[in-house]
This record gives structure tokens, sequence and C-alpha cells, in this order.
């Protein structure tokens, strides 16, 4: 390997190393941000901060189902329970889950603090 030292002539120092080396060190700097980016996770999850989500979950958010409808059966709430907790009606509720109206930014909001969720969360 070999390293080529380069000074500018306003004190600016480059070094010029072989393209192999370049790239095993991007790939190295990318794995160190992924077991960072993992340990913070874990961090957060020990605290209770986060929470690990079963597969079928998931799958039925990805498989279009309304993030709403899947994290409030996962709450163990019924649509009246929830849309109470929220200050909604359930007949809003109903509509939002379904995507016949979006819902507001406040109603969201809502929705997520009743949850113990972020916004995000369910979008």
């Amino acid at each position: 390997m070999t390293e080529t030292l380069l000074k500018t002539p306003d004190g600016n120092e480059f070094v010029v190393i072989e393209k192999k080396r370049y790239e095993a060190l991007r790939e190295a700097e990318e794995d160190l941000a992924d077991v960072l980016t993992h340990r913070a996770f874990r961090a957060r999850l020990a605290a209770g901060e986060e929470e690990l989500l079963p597969a079928e979950m998931v799958d039925r958010i990805l498989g279009g189902e309304s993030p709403l409808r899947v994290w409030r059966e996962r709450r163990g709430l019924t649509a009246a329970a929830l849309a109470g907790a929220a200050g909604i009606s359930q007949t809003q509720l109903s509509k939002i889950e379904r995507g016949a109206t979006p819902g507001s930014i406040a109603t969201f909001k809502a929705l997520a603090a009743a949850l113990d969720l972020t916004v995000d969360d369910l979008i």
C-alpha cells in the first residue's frame, strides 16, 4: 500500500491512496455506522423507548393495510376506545382507517398519543 501526501500552497494536506483501499475504508465506515445505529436502537429498546414488532404485523402494514388499524389492534383497543381516547368520533376513526379521509395532523397527533406512538408510526 502506498500513500502520497500532498500539500497545497495554502497549507491543506491531502493523502492519495489506492482506490481499492479507499473503497475498503468507505465500506468499513458504513459498517461502523450500522453497528452504532444498532447499538443505539438496542439501548432505546432496553429503555422501553422502542418495541419489536411481530412479522405478521409488519406484513400487514407492508401489504397495504392501515397502520392505524394495525397499531390499534396491536394495542388491544376497539375503535370506540381509541376514538374516545383521541377525542374524535368512531365514524371519523373508521374513515381514516379505511382511507376514506386523510385525517388532520392534529387528529393523527391525538391518535398517536393515545396509542403511545409517534405520528411517523401511523403514516
